[in-house]
C-alpha cells in the first residue's frame, strides 16, 4: 500500500525568465496548489516540476517518446525533470532503483508502479498531490491526471522517489 500520498542551487540567467513567469502565473493562485497538505511550501524547482507537467497534459503517448510529438510514461518523467535542470534515468526501472526513495510523496515526487506483473518498477507518475498523479498510460492514450484512490494503482505500487529539493 503506498505511503502517505499526500540540488537547489542558485538560478542560471537561462532559467530566470521562465521561473519569474511562472511566479507571476502561481501568484494569483496560491492557495492549495501552492502547499502540501500538511501546510509546507513547494521548493521552485517542484513547482517548475508541476508546471512543465501541467503543459504535457494532452500530449499522445509513443513508447520510447520524450518529445511534444509523443512520451511514454519516463519520457515524460525525463522531459519535465530536464525542463527544471534535474537530470534523472531514462527508464521506469532506473528511475526507481537510482533516485532517492522517500517514504511520504510530496507533490513534484516520482510514484513507482509494477503493471507488468514481474516485481519490477515498469510504470512512473508524477505525483500533484490531493491523491492525483500526472502520467502518459500507455498506447492510445494522453498524458492525463489519474486518481491514486483506484485500486489499480494501489495494487501495483512500489514506492516514490524525490529527486527534487
Amino acid at each position: 500500500m503506498p505511503p502517505n500520498l499526500a540540488s537547489s542551487g542558485p538560478l542560471s540567467l537561462r532559467r530566470l525568465p521562465l521561473m519569474l513567469g511562472l511566479l507571476l502565473a502561481l501568484a494569483g493562485c496560491a492557495g492549495p496548489q501552492m502547499a502540501t497538505r500538511d501546510g509546507e511550501g513547494l521548493s521552485m524547482d517542484r513547482a517548475l516540476i508541476l508546471a512543465e507537467a501541467r503543459q504535457a497534459l494532452g500530449t499522445p503517448y509513443r513508447y520510447g517518446g520524450s518529445g511534444e510529438d509523443g512520451v511514454d510514461c519516463s519520457g515524460l518523467v525525463q522531459r519535465v525533470y530536464a525542463r527544471a535542470g534535474i537530470p534523472v534515468p531514462r527508464t521506469s526501472r532506473h528511475q526507481f532503483e537510482r533516485l532517492p526513495p522517500t517514504e511520504e510523496a510530496r507533490p513534484g515526487d516520482l510514484l513507482f508502479f509494477d503493471t507488468a506483473d514481474r516485481g519490477k518498477a515498469s510504470h512512473v507518475g508524477i505525483y500533484l498531490g490531493d491523491g492525483e498523479m500526472i502520467h502518459a498510460p500507455g498506447r492510445g492514450r494522453r498524458v492525463t491526471i489519474t486518481s491514486l484512490s483506484l485500486d489499480y494503482w494501489q495494487e501495483r505500487f512500489l514506492g516514490a522517489a524525490a529527486p527534487a529539493p
